[in-house]
Formats: structure tokens, sequence, C-alpha cells
């Protein structure tokens, strides 16, 4: 019906003429939403190709490690040698080699006290002016013992903050090895005092310390071919850009701690009782439910003496890139195996007793629904295991390992907001080993292309762990708040880490809400899921940039997105798409003023026109009852014209009501017109328009809707699928009261 209806009115609508405009005869650039990101992404080359993949000139950088480490629990310090073989890839020389140094922004005066601009405050607590005014800094940073080559010498070396230089005595050709080794110490900052991604947590009631060790090591910095070093300081936001390589580490601790970290313990039988190995052992096989290894009594029992001897645990790790290990007496340890399409991994949780009944419960159930849920999305997981540890007021990932908040009251109580913000913590530090810890992108440059790809997924996960707890219909409506806030206030996505303004919706929100959008409206699952698929593919284990994942998301799927990337990630621009005006026709088969206005402007005499069909306006002047009780079947004229070109034809799906509706976009952004028409008998009918529909008018378009049945309502968008940032003209006849207009004007400022 709607497509006999579209030709129809083609052939019998004479409003169609339109007024030649008038052409001015100065020029202007194309300023298009719709013209293509030639100038914003980079020009395509060897390494980084225009389809998005890795091309045959692609090469990186790898680091293996061999460390030992000392975990000084008595005095909380850390204390470390390691040997590093750094491996040229490149077609480069280079004649240095940066070094990440990250521990250094926590040396006593950092730089970061020195960009600092907060004002004073009206009053302070006695605490509060204590560690404003009198706080001495904390000693941090590490303190560098030897850095010398394989044979035992010196090299000279510049430590400018967090970065250190080595300059080598000659430079690694491409495709050559050099190998050399750096001994270092740091005291570890207690992190509920000092801040920090690591550091321990103690327990006052026994005097035990949990530890969370990472940036623990000097590390490699990346050298690619599309910066060259990547050497940027860390001021703490902009997290890290890594090498992959392999790992052999042997960390010392108290004889009574558990510890876990990244890789495989190689020495497992010698650093666990034969009843936790045995135990150990069954978790391999138990997918349901995890099984306990180091149990609440044992840890229990552990924490009530520090020991004064020590053990050595052995990991090893293979094509990764980055270590990091948590260790204390008072762990419990639990664990299950968990079954993805192609290999079984495990999932194990180490937490405190002041983590249960939640993480028993909960953990490693979360841990095997995410490994389940992301490997859908992306690849299988490839490592052998996955841990959650349960460090109080963190929330921070590393290969293999993450370390999360949530703990009940002391009493056990759980409430909802904690148990959700648990299990969604897991589930986000967790999927990190996906992005960035496997598809390994610039986390110092661009924050979004890990934490906002990273939360897109977590939707999906959460959503399947426990649907009514996580709903995805809060998406992408969490992010309207933001995006029709104080332009002052806003940045674009496309903003270096350090630069972010509200880096939470900014970095995280704001990119999986547009992700969300991309893949439930505008690209729909399947070719949404392919094309994220085939990027995660083409760069897993490598170093792609914002244009690989644009042009891979484009290439995969045969749509033109640049609109969208220009949009919704290089601008601050919002959506507001309205209803401005709706205009109802009727059919008749008697001139119309309107008709008559018209032909006569083009030079044409009505009465000497060619019998014709007419619209007129219901609201017009010359609408009247006869007009309106006329039926299109009844239309002499029509009758005829069908009869002698289509035979058979169910007069019933002509339609008698036609809708001029003049749709208005008062935001910047460019999103599809979803529209739900509702009819007089209670039924609905839904169409999306294309986002190209603005390829014309980015400020208003006009749709012809015809029906056999009167509309009683027009609604744009929904079911709140664009962000639209102001709902109150969305609707025809436009509500009087309209919930969203009173929550706009008691919560968005600006």
């Amino acid at each position: 019906m709607k497509k006999f209806a579209t030709i129809f009115l083609a052939i019998i609508c004479v409003s169609s003429f339109t007024a030649q405009e008038k052409k001015e005869n100065n020029g202007h650039y194309n300023t298009s939403k719709f013209r293509q990101l030639k100038q914003e992404l980079p020009t395509p080359n060897k390494q980084h190709t225009a389809s998005g993949a890795p091309g045959s000139g692609y090469s990186q950088q790898k680091v293996d490690y061999v460390m030992d480490i000392t975990l000084d629990d008595q005095h909380q310090k850390l204390y470390g040698f390691e040997k590093i073989t750094y491996h040229n890839n490149s077609k480069d020389p280079l004649t240095y080699l940066w070094v990440q140094l990250d521990q250094n922004i926590r040396e006593s005066h950092t730089k970061n006290d020195d960009i600092s601009t907060r004002k004073t405050r009206a009053l302070y607590s006695p605490k509060q002016f204590s560690d404003k005014f009198l706080k001495k800094g904390f000693d941090g940073g590490f303190k560098l013992e030897e850095v010398k080559d394989s044979n035992g010498n010196d090299l000279s070396y510049k430590v400018n903050w967090t970065m250190m230089r080595i300059d080598l005595p000659e430079p690694i050709a491409p495709g050559a090895s050099f190998e050399f080794s750096i001994k270092w110490w740091y005291n570890i900052n207690n992190y509920f005092i000092d801040g920090g991604r690591s550091g321990y947590e103690l327990f006052k009631n026994d005097g035990n310390r949990l530890y969370i060790i990472a940036q623990f090591f000097p590390r490699l910095a990346v050298y690619n071919n599309v910066d060259g070093w990547q050497n940027a300081q860390f001021w703490g936001t902009g997290e890290f850009a890594l090498e992959f390589g392999d790992y052999t580490v042997n960390i010392t601790t108290p004889s009574d701690h558990i510890l876990n970290g990244t890789g495989l313990i190689t020495n497992l039988k010698k650093v666990i009782t034969k009843k936790q190995y045995t135990r150990f052992l069954a978790a391999q096989n138990s997918f349901d439910k995890p099984v306990i290894i180091v149990t609440e009594e044992e840890a229990t029992a552990a924490s009530k003496e520090a020991s004064s001897k020590t053990k050595t645990w052995t990991l090893e790790a293979k094509n990764v890139r980055d270590f990091a290990f948590s260790s204390s007496r008072r762990f419990i340890w639990d664990g299950m195996a968990v079954q993805l399409d192609s290999k079984k991994v495990m999932a194990y949780s180490l937490y405190p007793k002041e983590g249960n009944p939640l993480w028993e419960e909960h953990s490693s159930q979360v841990i095997a629904n995410t490994l389940k849920e992301y490997s859908k999305f992306t690849f299988d997981y490839p490592y052998p295991k996955a841990i959650s540890v349960n460090a109080d007021r963190q929330g921070m990932e590393y290969p293999m390992i993450c370390w999360n908040y949530g703990r009940p009251k002391e009493n056990g109580a759980v409430s909802d907001r904690l148990k959700k913000g648990m299990i969604g913590v897991i589930t986000h530090e967790i999927g990190h080993n996906f992005f960035p810890m496997i598809v390994n992108s610039d986390e110092r440059k661009w924050s979004w292309m890990d934490e906002g790809i990273n939360t897109f997924v977590q939707i999906y996960a959460l959503g399947n762990y426990d649907p009514e707890l996580f709903p995805t219909s809060k998406y992408p409506k969490n992010i309207v708040g933001y995006m029709a806030g104080n332009q002052d206030n806003l940045t674009p996505i496309m903003t270096n880490s350090e630069d972010v303004k509200q880096f939470g919706s900014n970095a995280y929100h704001k990119p999986a809400a547009g992700l969300f959008i991309l893949r439930e409206t505008i690209m729909g699952h399947e070719l949404f899921d392919y094309a994220f698929k085939t990027y995660a593919n083409r760069w897993k284990f490598k170093h792609p940039t914002p244009a690989d994942f644009f042009r891979t998301m484009e290439d995969a799927s045969a749509m033109d997105l640049d609109w969208f990337w220009r949009g919704w990630f290089y601008t601050t621009r919002n959506n507001d798409i309205g209803i401005k005006q709706v205009t109802t026709y009727r059919l008749t088969d008697k001139k119309t003023k309107r008709a008559t206005e018209l032909l006569k402007k083009y030079g044409k005499d009505i009465d000497k026109y060619p019998a014709s069909l007419y619209l007129i306006a219901e609201e017009s002047d010359d609408f009247s009852s006869a007009s309106t009780n006329q039926k299109p079947q009844e239309l002499q004229i029509l009758k005829e014209y069908l009869k002698a070109n289509h035979g058979t034809f169910n007069t019933a799906d002509i339609p008698n009501y036609f809708y001029e509706i003049e749709f208005e976009k008062l935001g910047g952004l460019i999103m599809p017109i979803i529209v739900e028409y509702q009819f007089e008998d209670g039924s609905k009918e839904r169409i999306q328009y294309p986002a190209q529909i603005w390829r014309k008018n980015d400020k208003q378009v006009t749709k012809v809707f015809p029906s056999t049945k009167k509309i009683i309502s027009i609604v744009v968008d929904p079911d709140k699928q664009t962000a639209d940032v102001d709902e109150s003209n969305n609707s025809w006849p436009k509500k009087q009261d309209n919930e969203f207009e009173s929550f706009k004007k008691s919560t968005i400022k600006g």
C-alpha cells in the first residue's frame, strides 16, 4: 500500500512545483556535515591502511623482561632488578631508548602540585587543614641504583620526571636486539592516604596489609610508526602506552602470603599447601560455581602472626603488555573454569573476609560472564586466566588481573547499590583485558579508545548477567544531561586524555552511548557486530589508532559513517529533532484555491488544465464538508485510471489522509528521524528515516505520510534512542505537561 501511495502522490500532487532559488555569486567551502573525514584523519600508508587494517609495512617493537622482585612487608618497600631485551622490529636505527618511570608521579613534590589551581576553602576541619598545609609529601618515586648493559658497564641516562632516556653506546640496528638491566627500589604508598592506582591497604584491626602492585618497574615506552617515541609525561589521567613482550618474574614475599598476578604461577606446588593445591586442581574443572582454594579459616590463621620467613613465586607470561600482582596474608582465593568456544580459561578471585558474602557469591561468576560476553563481541580470550582482587576504593586493570572495590557493611548487609557497583566495576576492569590489554590502543593520548569502547561492551555483558539490575533501556538517554550542559565545560571525545573536561562522561559514557546508537539504531546488530569484530581481530596484539577504528567500521559494513564520527567524536554538538508543523490533507476532485493559485503562478489556467486530483488541507479556507465526505474510491477520475491501468485493485488500500510533517533540527548533530504514528483504531506504525535525509537541508525537512487511517499522534524518538536533549518538541499534538521539560529545568544547567 505504501509503495502505491508514494507513486500515486507523485502523479497527482500538483503542489510538487517549487520555486527556483536565487543563486548568489559568492562561493563558499564545503561545510556539509556529510563531507568526508579527509582533513581530520591521517593519510593512509603501508602501516595503517585506508581500509583501517594494519598494512604490509606494519611493525611493532617487542620487549622481554626477567625480573627479581622482593616485597618488604615490614617496611613497605619494593626492591627490583630487571633484565630487559629490547627487539627493534622497526626499520629505524635507534640511538636511545625511552623508559617510563610512572612511580615518579608520587615524589614528595611533583609537577602535578605546581599545576594545581584550586582556591582556598572557606573552612577546614583539623584533618583537612593538616593534610593541606602541614602534611609532608610522601617519599615516593623510583630510587634508581644502576642502569647497565649486558656486560655490566654503566649506561648513560637522563631522568625527565616520569620518563628516562637511556643513551646507547651505538644505535640498535633494524632487526637487532639490545640487552640491559636496571636495579631500583621504592617506598610503597598507602593509597588510602597518598592515593594512586596501586599501593597497599592497611587493616587496622590486625595490622596486616593487602598489596596491589602495578607500575612497579621501569617499563619501555612505545616506539611506533605513528608517533615515534610515545614519551608523553604521566600526569595521572592519561594511562599507559606499552609494548608486548614475554615476562618471567620471581617475587619474594612473606611465607604466609597468597599471591597472584599476570601469567601462570609455574611453581605453585611449592608455595601453597597440599590441600590448597588439591582444591586448585578441582577448580580447573568446576564450570558452574567457584571452588574455594584458600579458605577464610586459613586466611584468618595466617593473619594472626606475621611470618619472618619468605618464599618466592615464579610467574611466566607470554605476549603481554604489562605485569601486575597482588599479595596478602589475608586473601581468600577461589576459582572456576570458563568454557569459551575454542578453549578453557580460569576465573580467579582474591579477597579478604571483609568482601564476603558478596565476593564469594559473585566475583568469579562475574568474571566468567564477562569473558564469555566480550569473547562473543571480539575473539576468544587468549590468556589462561583472569583475576579479580577486592581492593577497597579501587578500580584498575592490568593483563589478567584487576583491583575492584565493593565490600558489605560490617554486619554483612548488601544494598542493591553496592551489589550493582561491585558487579559493574568487576565487569569493566575484566573487560579491559580486551581493550586495551590486547587491542592495544594508546591510553596516554586517547582514553576513549579503551574506556569508551570497553564501557560499550560492558553494557551488554552486565545486561546478560542481571537484566533487572542492569537494564539496557537506560542507554543512550543516560548521556542527555551531559550533552545538554554548558558548552564551556565540554570537550570533544577526540581530545587528548589530559585535556578532557568531565572525564567520566567524555571518555566513558559518551563514546559508549555513541556506539550503542550505532549498533541499535543506525547500523543494526548484524552489520555493526561484523565490523566491530573485524576491528578487534585486525588489531589484537597491535597498536590501533582512532582512524583505524573509524575506517574499519566503515570498511567492513559498507556504511559511510563519517557524518557520525565528525558529529559525535569531533564536536560537542547535541541532538534535538522536533516536529515543527503537521498539515493534514484530504483527497478530492474539486478544484482548490491552493491549486488555482499555484497554476496561475506558472501561467496555467486551471479551467483548461486536465482533470486532476487535489490535496486539500483540512484547516484551509476552501475545505468543506462535501470534500471531507468524499471517499477516494468514489472519485470518478481515480476509478477510471485504476480500471484502465491496474485492472483489479483493492480500493480499500487507497489513502485518504495525507500528513505533511515538517521536522526541524535544532541541535547540531545529525541523527536518523525515528517516528511512531498512532492511529485512531489504536494501532501504531514506526518508520526510521535515515540520517541522510538531512543531506540537502540541515535545518528542516518535510515528509508526506499517506494513510488509510486517521492519525491521532506522532512521536519522534519514542524509545529515546538518539540522545535527544529536548523532548518537549517531539510530539504532535504537542504535550502540554512534558515530563522531560520538568526534569530538564531542575537538573540541566547552562
